[in-house]
């Protein structure tokens, strides 16, 4: 698995399985039904922020997007967000670009990672990060509406990068 940016020419690749986790309903609160350009300004990220791809070969796995938190005086706390292609889960596609996008903020000179919105229910996604060191500094209740589990909450993890 080789991680590299994603180019113009990948986001037909991408959309497919960003299209099939967002329609999903249970990581992600991006508006249903967006077409392949309307999505594309939700995932592929201009400088400073950058937009990579996980490869196998020719095959897209997964796709992550970092960048500055918020700009101004935020700018200095980087975010990030993640797709696995379902068909690639269990690969440990979502831990390398995790640690990809961790050594990326660090280099860049961020202070700390801050992910607004983890949705509590997803176990898998929740253990990944609090195994690279991320830390959940609150939830805000009900937040997120899951098709099975009803109004969870969305959690606020960090990671400082200065230690």
């Amino acid at each position: 698995m080789q991680i590299r940016d994603a180019s113009a020419g990948d986001w037909p690749l991408i959309y497919p399985f960003f299209a099939q986790v967002v329609a999903d309903g249970r990581t992600y609160a991006y508006p249903d039904g967006l077409s392949l350009d309307e999505a594309r300004g939700w995932w592929m990220e201009f400088p400073p922020g950058r937009t990579v791809v996980a490869v196998d070969g020719d095959d897209i796995l997964g796709s992550a997007k970092m960048g500055p938190n918020r700009p101004g005086r935020g700018s200095h706390v980087a975010t990030g967000s993640f797709m696995v292609d379902p068909r690639h889960r269990g690969r440990g596609v979502g831990r390398a670009l995790g640690l990809h996008v961790v050594d990326w903020c660090r280099d860049a000179g961020y202070r700390g990672i801050q992910f607004n919105a983890v949705v509590e229910s997803n176990t898998a996604a929740v253990a990944l990060w609090r195994s690279l060191g991320f830390s959940t500094i609150g939830t805000v209740p009900a937040a997120f509406d899951h098709p099975d589990h009803g109004y969870v909450g969305l959690h606020v993890m960090w990671l400082d990068l200065t230690a």
